[in-house]
């Protein structure tokens, strides 16, 4: 009995095969080059590629459950149905499937509406999946942590309606959780969804006083300039992915990304454990800055 887990080279993918290890599964890891690969021991790492169909063959056999990340990419719709269609071809009838929240509410962004489509095709298709909606990652404040204590601002322009972010050691180890849950059932379990979210929800003047109170000084939120937001993006990114960012968080502004009622708790009971806070998350990272 083997798992094996796409995106494993990721922040979530890594957590995931660490959580696998520690519960003692089979884990199998997909990656582009074994020889560059650094996993425990345990870890079996296989070369393979999304779109290379004979490689995903290859990598699918002799796997009984399915660990499907697609990393935010211009054809990343196409990776996750070649996938799936590989994995129900290879008789696979346990799979975990990380989508995003709202996915059918953000239908304008491009990597949300894909998701989006991949959540249909498990549906249509009636596989066995557990599809998880992860709200926006507290880890992705790393890349502004820069900015917010050298220049005194919170720059993202998550708005007023508030983003539950979760993180991401937290995705990866529910992920595990679902996944070690499918892989010892002596049977195929129904589908099921699981919103991924933080203990807090964050509005943009929220946490730039958590950032403030972490500091010790005044950090400012300028509020929400998602044009400004691209061009910044645009520096370091495709001008594809920071249109994309844009469109996210234009629809942050709007719509926010918010939990439904039960889906703390719920987490809560399948961790055994308090999720983890925005304030710790943003001490963490500021102590080792």
């Amino acid at each position: 009995m083997t798992i094996l887990v796409t995106g494993a080279t990721g922040t979530v993918g890594r957590s995931v095969v660490e959580q696998l290890v520690k519960r003692g599964a089979d884990v199998r890891a997909l990656v582009r080059d074994p020889a560059k690969a650094s996993f425990p021991a345990s870890v079996t790492a296989v070369k393979g590629d999304l779109l290379d169909v004979e490689s995903m063959r290859s990598a699918l056999s002799g796997v009984s459950t399915l660990f499907l990340l697609n990393a935010v990419v211009p054809d990343e719709f196409t990776q996750a149905l070649i996938a799936l269609n590989l994995a129900r071809e290879a008789g696979i009838e346990r799979i975990v499937y990380l989508s995003v929240i709202h996915s059918d509410v953000y239908v304008n962004v491009p990597h949300f509406a894909g998701k989006y489509g991949v959540e249909r095709m498990i549906e249509q298709m009636g596989l066995n999946a557990t599809i998880l909606r992860p709200a926006y990652f507290m880890n992705n404040e790393i890349t502004i942590r820069d900015v917010v204590t050298g220049y005194g601002i919170y720059p993202m322009p998550i708005g007023s309606k508030g983003l539950a972010m979760i993180d991401a050691r937290d995705i990866g180890e529910v992920a595990a959780i679902e996944l070690i849950r499918r892989e010892r059932s002596a049977v195929p379990l129904p589908r099921d969804r699981i919103n991924l979210v933080g203990p807090d929800t964050l509005t943009g003047a929220k946490a730039a006083a958590i950032w403030s109170e972490v500091l010790g000084r005044t950090i400012a939120y300028p509020g929400d300039d998602t044009a400004g937001f691209e061009n910044n993006l645009r520096q370091f990114m495709p001008g594809w992915m920071a249109f994309d960012m844009r469109l996210m968080s234009e629809r942050f502004l709007t719509d926010g990304m918010l939990p439904e009622t039960g889906d703390v708790e719920r987490l809560t009971s399948l961790l055994g454990r308090p999720l983890r806070s925005y304030r710790d998350f943003v001490a963490e990272i500021t102590a080792s800055s």
